[in-house]
């Protein structure tokens, strides 16, 4: 004996139930990866053009998509690996310079005399690092945090961020390889479910995306090469190091004052209090130029956003999503504007036609 069946509008209201039930429980499940896959998603639509020209040379979907993948995954290794390297050739003589800190203390540099406070800087300076005592007390201090750091570093979040890795790297791999079957289902899910304004929606994203990567990434790029030369000739220490880690730092908005701040240290340390300055002025200079200038130029062109918006979306992101928020904060502020701007348009013509019709 069956049941009688639901009314037609029950059976709608209690399938739309079920699925939004099943859709925020699918949602729970994965939330921990939902970061993994975002960033799988927005490296994905940066190398779109750049893989559409290879498979039109190379019609080997599997090939290209592993070779993308590869390349990516050198290309966040490869410096990861350098500076492990460059840290590995330099810990010892970084241990053989603490050891005979601890034994005699650091004489204060001479570079202390030409700072404005010189007697106070040079009297802490004394008291903290010249006396055998203390600069003993100090240092080992500082190694039991950085041991313990290193201890942090080599155990469960080591191992967490490699697994993370790993799946960005598969995801990146399916999404590459199956791109034309994913983007041909969601634009018939959008058209279902939102019309023709889905299908406009998802091209604003998909042009944010794109012209936040040009904005932060390929500006970054070409700040660190600014960098790396004046870093050469100015005497900071492995130049080309940190010209790199300046580059990825000039991505993250405010990152590139830290990076060209620590060269400034350096040669602070070193005993070249000018050239120091002159890495701070470079640097902020170039820093303006391409933060009110270039990077709000390129990003504001490709997803029609004003500066006020594009700046609001960046650090509105950063703020909530972490690195993740630099590209999806001016997407999704692009979509916002966008449709703010249909719903204007919209508007305006009805209520002129009413106007006019009195």
């Amino acid at each position: 004996m069956t049941g009688t069946p639901l009314p037609p509008k029950r059976q709608s209201a209690a399938r739309l139930t079920l699925i939004l039930l099943l859709g925020l429980l699918g949602l729970w499940v994965i939330h921990a990866f939902l970061p993994v896959l975002v960033w799988a998603v927005v490296i994905a639509v940066a190398v779109d053009p750049l893989v559409q020209r290879a498979e039109r040379r190379f019609p080997r979907p599997n090939l290209v998509a592993a070779a993308f993948t590869l390349g990516f995954a050198l290309i966040v290794l490869a410096p990861i690996a350098i500076g492990i390297a460059q840290a590995a050739r330099e810990a010892h003589d970084v241990a053989i310079w603490v050891k005979e800190a601890q034994q005699y203390g650091v004489p204060p540099p001479g570079w202390l005399a030409n700072l404005p406070f010189s007697a106070e800087a040079t009297d802490w300076w004394r008291t903290n690092l010249s006396d055998p005592a203390a600069a003993h007390h100090h240092f080992e201090t500082l190694s039991h945090s950085l041991l313990g750091a290193q201890a942090r570093l080599l155990g469960f979040g080591l191992v967490h961020r490699a697994v993370v890795f790993g799946f960005t790297l598969i995801a990146l791999f399916f999404l590459i390889r199956d791109r034309d079957a994913l983007a041909a289902q969601f634009r018939t899910a959008s058209a279902k479910l939102l019309g023709p304004q889905g299908e406009r929606m998802g091209q604003q994203a998909l042009a944010s995306v794109r012209g936040t990567i040009d904005g932060l990434v390929l500006v970054g790029f070409g700040f660190g090469v600014v960098m790396t030369i004046v870093y050469f000739f100015l005497g900071v220490p492995h130049p080309i190091l940190l010209g790199a880690v300046t580059a990825i730092a000039a991505m993250i908005p405010f990152g590139a004052p830290v990076a060209f701040g620590i060269a400034a240290l350096l040669l602070l340390g070193q005993g070249s209090p000018g050239a120091a300055i002159a890495v701070v002025a470079i640097g902020f200079a170039a820093e303006f130029v391409a933060g009110h200038f270039v990077r709000p130029a390129l990003i504001g062109s490709a997803t029609r956003l004003p500066f006020f918006w594009a700046l609001v979306g960046i650090l509105g992101g950063v703020e909530t999503l972490g690195l993740l928020g630099l590209f999806v904060g001016p997407a999704t502020m692009a979509v916002l504007v966008m449709l703010w701007r249909e719903l204007v348009e919209d508007i305006l013509p009805a209520s002129g036609e009413g106007d006019h019709s009195r």
